[in-house]
């Protein structure tokens, strides 16, 4: 049938999505849509309707064709599957690093050799981090004493901000990344607590003498005039945001993946060397997205069996591609010698996620160092027992217990 003649499916909006915040195991419904129906019309938090892309190759058809815009989403009409945008800049902080000179420098600083986070040093915390959790005693908490420690660490001396505002930071970033529960008003407060911090900040920062990214972004802009302090504060705040955030569920939701298979964590404790390889396998593996990746429709497209209009939004679920049989043989399987592993955690084409790099390096780093300075950790509860933080954004644990 070519595209012309495809027809829209029935507007049924039976599915709310998303349909948990979970990370132990990913949502049945998306198994269930993702082998009977790629492109499901669901309800969503907003109180708007979707189309939820479950399949990888329409995912990566997604991802690449302007058709499938993501700036548009910004504009006040425009359909939200959360809170709204409450800026242009933070919906796509790249793009106006781009235009205003800036992207080279958060590139740079985000890359393969990631200056400001030496290797040896995000050892060195991670074994903090563990320290303090085994100070405390059995049972500990692997979440806080090494997923948020870790994040957080990594990402105020990325920034150059003070470690001691960490849990002000954290909290905060905690707050806007939560789906639901708070209204409008409440979101838009806590957000501008958090832009105020970055713009006073860097307001007090020395030229030429920058503490970090946030400094070096100000030093330039202050040259360049590309974007006014507002924005930049945005920006800075959503690096600070959506970068501790993510890796902090990452490593929380990758960590209990870990634990629930003694034999990898033997395995890969014998050889470190295959530990790069292990994170890609639970990259692709770890149910982190609490919502989805949006994409606003352009121009009327096919996408798979059906017709989206434009001015639809379309939900892409990562979580559910990286399991899509089509794609990866056998996808409940947890290989950690898997090759090729073409997930798509990271997004594909122009929109591939600036932070891959440094989730991948300092992730790998930093599970050498737990693995190496706690050879006997092991949870204290079953998989199923494990607490987790509703309706989150990035999903994550509310703890995770372990011994050692």
């Amino acid at each position: 049938m070519t595209a012309p003649d495809r027809e829209r499916p029935p507007q049924s909006t039976d599915f709310h999505y998303p349909f948990s915040t979970k990370g132990d195991r990913l949502a049945p419904e998306l198994t269930d849509l993702q082998s009977r129906c790629p492109v499901a019309r669901v309800g969503t938090n907003s109180g708007g309707e979707a189309w939820l892309v479950t399949s990888y190759e329409l995912t990566k058809h997604v991802l690449r064709d302007r058709a499938f815009a993501r700036s548009v989403l910004a504009e006040a009409d425009s359909p939200a599957q959360d809170a709204p945008i409450l800026a242009a800049e933070l919906l796509d902080a790249m793009h106006h690093l781009q235009r205003a000179g800036l992207r080279a420098e958060v590139l740079r600083a985000l890359g393969r050799d990631q200056p400001d986070l030496p290797t040896d040093w995000v050892a060195e915390i991670t074994r903090a981090g563990l320290d303090a959790m085994t100070g405390d005693g059995a049972p500990g908490d692997l979440q806080r004493h090494f997923a948020e420690w870790v994040a957080a660490q990594c990402l105020c001396r990325l920034l150059g901000l003070p470690f001691e505002d960490h849990r002000w930071l954290t909290t905060r970033a905690d707050v806007d990344l939560t789906m639901v529960t708070y209204s409008e008003d409440d979101l838009a407060r806590n957000w501008e607590e958090i832009r105020t911090y970055m713009q006073e900040h860097m307001a007090a920062r020395h030229a030429g003498r920058p503490r970090g990214l946030a400094d070096r972004l100000a030093d330039l802009n202050a040259q360049q005039h590309g974007l006014a302090d507002r924005q930049l504060s945005n920006i800075v705040a959503v690096l600070f945001v959506s970068g501790y955030e993510d890796f902090a569920s990452f490593l929380g939701v990758a960590a209990l993946n870990l634990l629930r298979r003694p034999e990898v964590v033997d395995a890969v404790r014998d050889r470190p060397e295959t530990m790069p390889q292990c994170v890609e396998e639970l990259l692709r593996c770890s149910v982190v997205l609490g919502n989805a990746i949006p994409r606003f429709v352009t121009r009327d497209s096919a996408l798979g069996s059906v017709i989206v209009s434009k001015g639809d939004l379309v939900l892409v679920s990562l979580d559910a591609v990286n399991f899509d049989p089509a794609a990866f043989t056998d996808p409940d399987r947890f290989d950690p010698a898997r090759s090729p592993n073409p997930h798509l955690r990271f997004g594909h084409g122009r929109h591939h996620c600036p932070g891959a790099h440094l989730v991948r390096r300092q992730s790998a780093t930093a599970f050498r160092a737990l693995l190496d300075h706690l050879p006997g950790i092991g949870l204290t509860v079953p998989v199923a027992e494990v607490p987790w933080h509703p309706h989150r954004m990035a999903i994550m644990p509310a703890a995770i217990p372990v011994e050692w």
